[in-house]
């Protein structure tokens, strides 16, 4: 294999692999670059098995949304509506708690909850509704509101971030999900998300919450408009937080759907591009321990191949996915556990079921 990746012009990116060391933003330019997706994927998985073996693991969770009404309305957004537009809605916190009573039969053991940039909702609203999913279900873990949202509730609170998240950790906060990244390129947010979050105080946000004790994710949302020197530039400030914090868990390379959004004129993303942001993103990423193929978006059967590029956790069952299809996922918008059991032993790995934090409920034998 050394010689077909050495023909593919990345020999110099398999020595450092072979030998633990850092690629440089230059090695993640070449490595997007390269039309092998082989040799990448190749070079990914070697990483993916010395960190995780074969585990691949999975979490049995819910979504909740509890409203899609938005102040920020980014042009590559289909599930963002303003006040009283078509389709527009909020939940009240007793219709969230509904929401866990109705799968109280499941065994769900976290809630990941994002919403809009709400115009009126009050600070308390969101403390109430962390409570209350607590009162239905004390046990779960709650991985709740993007650094966008965080940001926005520390302004609700008229506090700052640090004191707000201990506000909302009282509350049930568990940990914080990795949405609202996008990418960090100054010109892709003017040119997108004019009114969102800075890309730089996105990442000061999850820094403040590790600090905190409160792991996130992270996530890039790909295939758009951004050019792959944006793309490493958005890894490499992810890899120097995670070198100073270690507070993320996971990286979730997310694929743009623009249906029903502003940039619906663009196409999907290939199966190419979707395989080769798993595979840079695992080897670039030498501090995360782990990298999702996130199967709401790139589907299940390519989700499957991914953990062979790089990826070692398909997320879970999600039950009731409500974003991303509202950008056109013909995707289910909810997957059995068994199912995802299924997927992952064809494709050769050893299902795990976690928690949120990775601790492990199930480790199913590999037969």
């Amino acid at each position: 294999m050394r010689k077909y990746i050495e023909q593919a012009g990345l020999g110099n990116i398999l020595d450092k692999v072979e030998a633990g060391e850092r690629l440089s933003v230059e090695d993640g330019i070449q490595l997007y670059n390269s039309p092998d997706i082989l040799a990448l994927g190749y070079m990914a998985n070697m990483v993916r098995n010395r960190l995780n073996g074969d585990k691949t693991y999975y979490i049995y969770n819910q979504h909740i949304n509890y409203s899609n009404i938005c102040t920020n309305l980014c042009k590559f957004c289909a599930f963002g509506k303003e006040k009283g537009a078509d389709k527009a809605y909020e939940m009240s916190v007793e219709e969230v708690k509904q929401k866990v009573r109705d799968r109280l039969d499941e065994p769900i053991t976290e809630v990941h909850m994002v919403g809009g940039i709400h115009p009126d909702l009050p600070f308390e609203y969101y403390l109430d509704i962390l409570r209350g999913i607590k009162e239905v279900k004390p046990e779960i873990h709650i991985q709740a509101f993007t650094c966008v949202e965080i940001a926005h509730l520390a302004k609700l609170a008229d506090k700052p971030v640090a004191e707000t998240l201990e506000i909302l950790k009282e509350a049930g906060l568990g940990s914080i999900p990795g949405g609202g990244a996008e990418v960090f390129s100054t010109r892709i947010r003017e040119l997108t998300c004019a009114d969102k979050l800075p890309g730089r105080d996105w990442i000061e946000i999850a820094k403040i919450a590790h600090k905190q004790g409160l792991n996130t994710n992270a996530t890039m949302l790909y295939g758009h408009i951004e050019t792959i020197e944006e793309r490493v530039e958005h890894l490499k400030a992810l890899r120097d937080a995670q070198d100073e914090t270690g507070g993320f868990l996971a990286f979730i390379p997310l694929a743009f759907h623009p249906q029903n959004t502003e940039m619906s004129s663009l196409s999907r993303t290939t199966g190419i591009d979707d395989l080769k942001n798993v595979a840079v993103a695992r080897l670039f990423l030498d501090n995360f321990p782990h990298i999702k193929a996130y199967w709401v978006m790139i589907g299940p059967k390519l989700a499957q191949i991914a953990l062979s590029f790089g990826a070692d956790d398909m997320d879970g069952t999600v039950k009731e996915e409500i974003i991303t299809h509202m950008a056109g996922a013909d995707t289910e918008q909810a997957i059995g556990s068994n199912t995802l059991v299924k997927l992952i032993r064809e494709a050769g790995r050893q299902p795990i079921e976690r928690g949120t934090l990775y601790n492990v409920i199930n480790a199913h034998d590999q037969e």
